[in-house]
């Protein structure tokens, strides 16, 4: 029997001692209106009670024993649920079966694979060739600044060259020029030289002449003399102050080679 079962049994008992109760009631209600309506002559009410005819008293309907409610039963235990299985190691895939390659893609593939491999070898000849036009390229360019810098420096070295020979050549000239003025300013001085007479022909006097430029003498000093004639040193003295100006070259850059002058004078030259 189920709890639902048990609590409609449990209403129905309770209706039927509802309606007994209200039974039990009603009787207490006529008993007691017919006990108000009783006489005081005690007599009459027991002769006219003694003349009826004996009713027989209502049993009052005793209330069925409530049936005791059965115990409830316990809640059904929750079944435990079942684990959940234990996930086994899955076992390793087997390797797929290669497909067959047909004889037809075999050839392509081969074919293809010869095609690369022939590319492959073309572009690394082209990189060879590169690298090597590339070394000859630097090879050349190197040989080529050498070939400029040998050039350079020969021509360097000639041009110095040249210039020292023209050095010298100018340089040779303008000593020339220099030798040859100064010969001229000796000889110039020598025609004023007035000798005296008994004179050595081993006579030689030397004078350091100061020139300014226009010829004209500043100073002429005497570095040596004859010792033994020395009217023939005051003759070449007075010689040179009569033969100024002296005569100078026309190279403004030759006129630093005539501003100290060193002249030797010896009778009879």
């Amino acid at each position: 029997m189920t709890l639902d079962d048990l609590s409609r049994n449990e209403k129905k008992v309770s209706g039927v001692a509802a309606v007994v109760m209200h039974l039990l009631f009603f009787a207490l209600l006529v008993f007691g209106v017919s006990w108000q309506k009783r006489q005081p002559d005690n007599a009459m009410v027991v002769d006219l009670w003694s003349s009826l005819p004996a009713v027989p008293k209502a049993e009052t309907p005793r209330p069925e024993p409530k049936p005791e409610p059965e115990p409830p039963r316990p809640a059904p235990k929750p079944e435990p649920k079942p684990l959940p299985p234990k996930a086994e190691p899955k076992p390793p895939p087997k390797p797929e079966p290669k497909a067959q390659v047909k004889p037809d893609i075999a050839l392509k593939e081969k074919l293809e694979k010869e095609r690369k491999l022939k590319e492959e070898k073309i572009e690394q000849d082209k990189k060879l060739k590169a690298e090597q036009a590339r070394k000859e390229k630097e090879v050349a360019e190197k040989k080529q600044r050498e070939l400029q810098e040998a050039q350079a420096k020969r021509a360097a070295q000639e041009q110095a060259e040249a210039q020292r020979k023209l050095a010298a050549v100018q340089a040779a000239a303008s000593q020339k020029m220099v030798d040859e003025y100064k010969r001229r300013i000796s000889e110039k001085i020598k025609r004023f030289i007035v000798e005296p007479p008994n004179l050595n022909a081993k006579a030689e006097v030397e004078f350091d002449i100061v020139v300014i430029p226009g010829g004209e003498v500043l100073s002429a000093k005497l570095k040596r003399s004859t010792n033994s004639l020395p009217a023939y040193d005051s003759a070449v003295e007075r010689a040179i102050m009569r033969a100024q100006p002296l005569p100078l070259p026309p190279d403004p850059a030759l006129a630093s080679q005539f501003r100290e002058l060193n002249l030797v004078f010896k009778p009879g030259t």
